[in-house]
């Protein structure tokens, strides 16, 4: 005879309960100067990124920035596994029904020919540019620039960083 504990629910009733969240992953690279290298949207002027996007059903954080670099950039990465940054978004109503979870990696150096010869997908991004910190601060929005320097902080000092928002 199977016991059921008290409060104990069916996993699908389970799930009913808790957070919902839609999570992304990608790869942060730098040029060989330390300067970060980003990914223009084609959904904003102001939107810059790195080569990543929504993990599929099933798949990992990190299968999911490789895959979406190669789909994204042509760049067929073998580096290591080393997480920068986890991201969360909170709900945010009708903009977006559920919470955001990200994860960006480590995507090491690329050196100019590798940044040269970015394939991009074009109904992802228009274009592929390289700046310094200074120059990224005066192109990007206040909270995307903060992602960018919080996670090249933590390349810059071998740490992890989680941010809010």
């Amino acid at each position: 005879m199977t016991v059921t504990p008290p409060g104990w629910l069916p996993p699908e009733e389970y799930v009913e309960t808790i957070a919902r969240a839609t999570s992304y992953a990608c790869l942060y690279f730098t040029d060989t100067r330390g300067r970060p290298v980003q990914l223009r949207a084609t959904y904003g002027a102001e939107v810059w990124q790195w080569p990543g996007g929504n993990m599929d059903r099933w798949e990992s954080p990190w299968e999911c920035a490789v895959r979406e670099c190669l789909e994204e950039t042509g760049i067929i990465f073998e580096g290591e596994q080393k997480l920068l940054a986890s991201h969360f978004i909170g709900h945010r109503g009708r903009e977006w029904p559920a919470n955001r979870i990200g994860f960006c990696f480590d995507g090491g150096t690329l050196c100019d020919e590798q940044i040269e010869s970015i394939v991009l997908d074009p109904r992802e991004h228009t274009e592929v540019q390289v700046h310094t910190m200074a120059g990224w601060a005066r192109m990007m929005t206040a909270r995307d620039f903060a992602l960018l320097e919080a996670v090249d902080t933590a390349r810059r000092t071998g740490t992890v960083t989680y941010l809010e928002g």
